[in-house]
């Protein structure tokens, strides 16, 4: 069998014309082990229709085998001429026939330095591709935090409404008015809370020194 890869008449043939002369080869293999059996069943049935014939079947079997591998070594070297025809005249595309699908490349031809630049162009995309995926995935996920955070301050703008109410229900007035009041009178007792650890922690250095 020939080894050369033959890979152009693969690609139109949509197999390899190795493999094709191989199924060939075993079909005539098959036919004459087939034709053979028959050949020795004829003579069995012949040999028993003559009155004292002392051939055995299995000196017909050994003559059988014989005469097999005695056509088999023909065949083979029949074969092997018809395989080398076959493959040079009619499964063998010429080197200068070109496939349509290959045309293209004939139309638009480029160098290896072109391809190469062509194939680096293509890795840029790609990763810019996956940067702007990375950056949109960024995007949603910030924009469902924000979304989190817009609910919660739903919450607690509906807290401070709901306060409001309570305070005018109880004659408490505005109640950013009253928060504003409530942070001024927190931030005074700061003061004077500062104002009396001061004076603690002096008296305390006083004592310490009398």
């Amino acid at each position: 069998m020939s080894v050369d890869p033959m890979a152009y008449e693969t690609q139109f043939f949509g197999f390899t014309p190795q493999t094709c002369m191989l199924r060939v080869y075993i079909a005539f293999q098959d036919y004459l082990f087939e034709m053979m059996l028959v050949v020795e069943g004829v003579m069995l049935k012949k040999l028993d229709g003559i009155p004292g014939c002392k051939v055995s079947p299995s000196q017909i079997r050994k003559c059988t085998e014989k005469f097999l591998l005695f056509m088999k070594e023909h065949f083979d070297k029949l074969f092997a001429k018809m395989e080398e025809v076959l493959l040079q005249l009619v499964l063998n595309i010429p080197k200068n026939v070109l496939l349509p699908e290959d045309r293209v490349q004939e139309q638009y031809p480029y160098s290896k330095e072109e391809f190469q630049a062509l194939q680096d162009e293509l890795q840029q995309l790609q990763q810019q591709c996956r940067a702007e995926a990375a950056a949109e995935q960024a995007l949603r996920a910030e924009l469902e935090e924000q979304k989190a955070v817009k609910a919660e301050l739903e919450k607690i703008l509906q807290c401070f409404d709901g306060l409001e109410n309570i305070c005018r229900e109880h004659g408490a007035g505005n109640f950013k008015e009253s928060f504003a009041l409530l942070t001024q009178n927190s931030k005074k007792l700061q003061d004077v809370l500062k104002d009396v650890e001061e004076k603690s922690r002096k008296m305390k250095r006083h004592d310490q020194l009398a």
